[in-house]
């Protein structure tokens, strides 16, 4: 098959495509035609080694840890899925990528939603399991009020819909260009940066119940703070989070606890209650370029790759 690989560590310019070994589905899996993958910053934290010493690659390595596509090959075990399907889903938590290909194995799937299409899908679930995996080691329940430090991204906007969904209100931190798309999702805009505590105080009386940390800006000190315990704060991009006394949270490499909320995103999709915001869509030559705008930090909502 054809697919992004990497040979070594490095920038961008250390991706090409070329031909690869095909993955088989194994038992409990299902093997997908990739029609777009996502990208994720855990592709080029692990592209550039900053991972390596929690994380090491057989290389040649092919990035992308979610997908959408057709089905084309059915484990030993599954049932309720078959050849011709369309799906979305994730790669082996293991593997640590894969999904950039022709030819990609799923470990975790649902069906792909009517009203997204297949770049929609293709940036969807990593996204939702990382969502679902934060709202459940926060306790999210209905009448709370979460605050989600950068907001806007693949990330933020996704797990603002799924609280909103659970009943909560959820307030966003934001470059003020992104106030108003934030406000188009149901979320309460604010602009980060110093002196939030005073700026949230007129938008939540009551205070701010859990906080997700999705920028890794260096503001952890300050949302502790805010809340008044680590434990209501949970971050996925701060390297820094145990000095602070805060989970960091990344997915296991086994089974997922936010794999459960693929099909309930899609449940909740087709009833038009979770949208999935695409920054830019690039096919699968420029991946380099794919991977050079998610490092920018500036994606309002996700970045993906259309696989030819």
């Amino acid at each position: 098959m054809f697919a992004v690989q990497y040979h070594r560590y490095g920038g961008s310019e250390v991706l090409c495509v070329e031909e690869a070994e095909e993955p088989h589905a194994g038992p409990g899996q299902v093997r997908i035609v990739v029609r777009a993958t996502g990208v994720t910053p855990a592709d080029w934290y692990l592209r550039t080694g900053m991972l390596r010493g929690i994380a090491t690659l057989d290389f040649p390595h092919i990035p992308g840890m979610d997908a959408a596509g057709v089905v084309d090959e059915v484990g030993e075990g599954v049932t309720g899925t078959a050849v011709g399907d369309e799906v979305f889903g994730l790669v082996p938590a293991a593997d640590q990528g894969g999904a950039a290909a022709q030819y990609a194995v799923l470990a975790a799937w649902a069906p792909k939603p009517r009203s997204w299409s297949s770049e929609e899908a293709g940036g969807a679930a990593g996204n939702i399991d990382t969502a679902t995996r934060v709202l459940e080691a926060l306790g999210a329940a209905e009448g709370m009020t979460l605050l989600i430090e950068g907001a806007a991204g693949g990330v933020g906007t996704i797990t603002a819909q799924l609280a909103r969904a659970r009943g909560l209100t959820v307030i966003g931190t934001a470059s003020r260009g992104n106030h108003a798309f934030l406000d188009r999702l149901g979320v309460v805009p604010v602009t980060y940066g110093a002196g939030l505590a005073d700026r949230l105080a007129p938008l939540a009386p009551h205070g701010v119940d859990v906080v997700l940390d999705a920028a890794g800006k260096g503001s952890l000190a300050e949302l502790v703070a805010l809340v008044g315990d680590p434990d209501r704060v949970v971050t996925i991009a701060d390297f820094d989070a145990d000095r602070h006394g805060v989970r960091f949270s990344r997915s296991p490499a086994g089974e997922s606890p936010g794999w459960a909320g693929l099909p309930l995103a899609a449940e909740l999709a087709d009833r038009g209650g979770l949208t999935v915001p695409l920054h830019a869509v690039f096919p699968l030559k420029e991946t380099a370029t794919a991977h050079d705008v998610s490092a920018s930090g500036h994606a309002r909502g996700k970045i993906v790759i259309t696989v030819p």
